[in-house]
């Protein structure tokens, strides 16, 4: 398996596990010590970057997906028992996923200017 399909499948585990965690009940997601805002910002960073990186040379295309999977994660909480959809939720997770993928962009960049 090449590095690239290793970083995009990468991409769409990060993407199932933020729909499984972000839609199973409350008692079944796993508590950790972060700020909640925190635990947002840091998958969907991942998920961005991961995304930006195995898919490169569509910073747009990729930052508007994200931005619409974020939204779409949103919206499905709302027909989630015992999950709630926030406006700050989103802000978070879009705001971060397109930081993820701009820095993809940036490494990219740099990248081939090395001759890499």
């Amino acid at each position: 398996m090449t590095a690239r399909r290793s970083v995009k499948l990468l991409a769409w585990l990060c993407l199932a596990a933020i729909v499984v965690l972000s839609l199973v009940t409350p008692s079944l997601r796993p508590v950790t010590a972060l700020p909640h805002n925190l635990e947002h910002a840091g998958i969907f960073l991942a998920a961005g970057l991961a995304v930006g990186l195995g898919y490169p040379g569509h910073w747009w295309r990729n930052a508007l997906l994200l931005t619409a999977f974020a939204g779409a994660i949103e919206i499905a909480q709302l027909y989630a028992p015992g999950r709630h959809a926030r406006w700050m939720d989103f802000f978070v997770d879009a705001t971060a996923a397109c930081l993820g993928a701009a820095l993809a962009s940036m490494v990219e960049r740099m990248t081939l200017s090395r001759g890499g």
